[in-house]
């Protein structure tokens, strides 16, 4: 079985395999292709893959046809496809785009679909990239701050430590109350998921919460749509919260739904001059008023930062985690006794991952 790779369409930067796991795939059983280049942005020379007995190709379109299982980031565009062999075997983080499932027979995994068991966490790719999310988060919106963030006892004066607001405590927020306490911020954060506040107070954060509210937590773990009583609860309480803020987070997201927009033009206005709020949900909607895809915009001297993919800030770590994730999920669904990929409906995590017309 041969297992392929090629380079993804700008602006993505990251990669779906590693000269690290391109040995652990060999070591599996399979044989691995990847078009000529495909690693060099990340600083990965085709050699390196070479010394591990991968066989470099000239163009995509090869890998494409000779692959049995092709393993990429996003989606490849509907003339890609087309390449694909029925019965071969597609991987991507993400699926986003219906129209483009191919009417003959190609098994789509999409890793965003994996079921929150203890079995998928190696595959878990929404938990390794939102771990960096939330920390990249941080790091942008203090350099877009133009502030210190730690408290600072000087001879001219005392500076005060930053206040900061997140906005969802999943896996993302988590990361970026534990970045922002690492540099000396005053942190807080709300969730409609009161189990997240142990998480949240055991990071050092404040935990902000409605009075009386109830838990708003799916049973698989994720946050459910809140009421409308609800929202007029938290509402007040965040504005009393954001105009405090120097800098919010937004991380809050509803799987399958649009983002909730939690921080409103109201809240904004009452925040303070040269404040920041970087909005993670910017692709699904946004957390927050005026957030727009790839800009920054400025209200009364407040940032507001939206970022598509903020994995291509730090692409090289991302990648390799990622790499990882894709070779767990390859290892699940490989048989080295049958030498062949075996789609078992059993398994919940093939049944829950695989695209279904």
């Amino acid at each position: 079985m041969i297992i392929g790779s090629t380079k993804e369409q700008k602006p993505e930067k990251r990669i779906s395999i590693t000269p690290e796991t391109s040995k652990s795939f060999k070591n599996l059983g399979l044989s691995v292709c990847l078009e000529q280049g495909y690693g060099e942005n990340l600083g990965y020379s085709d050699n390196a893959y070479k010394e591990n007995g991968v066989e470099i190709l000239d163009n995509s379109n090869a890998v494409m046809t000779k692959s049995n299982l092709i393993c990429k980031v996003r989606l490849p565009n509907t003339s890609d496809l087309e390449l694909l062999k029925s019965d071969s075997n597609l991987i991507i983080s993400e699926f986003t785009d219906e129209k483009k499932i191919l009417k003959k027979n190609i098994n789509i995994f999409s890793l965003n679909f994996l079921p929150r068991i203890t079995r998928a966490q190696s595959m878990d790719v929404l938990s390794s990239q939102a771990n960096l999310a939330g920390y990249r988060a941080v790091i942008e919106s203090i350099y877009e701050y133009e502030k210190a963030v730690p408290m600072m006892m000087t001879a001219a004066g005392t500076v005060p430590a930053a206040k900061i607001l997140v906005i969802g405590a999943g896996v993302a927020g988590l990361q970026a109350i534990a970045t922002a306490k690492r540099i000396g911020a005053i942190v807080s954060a709300t969730d409609v998921r009161l189990t997240a506040k142990e998480q949240v107070e055991s990071l050092g954060g404040k935990f902000l919460t409605v009075e009386g509210s109830e838990n708003l937590e799916t049973k698989g773990g994720y946050a459910k749509e809140a009421s409308q009583e609800f929202k007029k609860k938290q509402a007040e309480m965040l504005t009393t919260a954001a105009s405090k803020s120097d800098i919010i987070i937004c991380t809050a997201l509803i799987p399958g739904k649009k983002a909730p927009r939690i921080i409103t033009e109201n809240m904004i206005k009452n925040m303070k001059p040269g404040s920041v709020i970087f909005d993670l949900a910017v692709s699904q909607g946004g957390n927050s008023a005026y957030s727009e895809i790839d800009k920054t915009v400025s209200i009364d001297g407040i940032k507001i930062i939206g970022l598509s993919n903020i994995m291509n800030k730090l692409p090289l770590t991302a990648s390799n985690l990622y790499a990882k994730n894709i070779f767990s999920f390859v290892r699940n669904l490989y048989s080295r006794e049958k030498k062949t990929f075996v789609i078992n409906m059993k398994d919940e995590i093939i049944k829950n991952t695989l695209i279904k017309e």
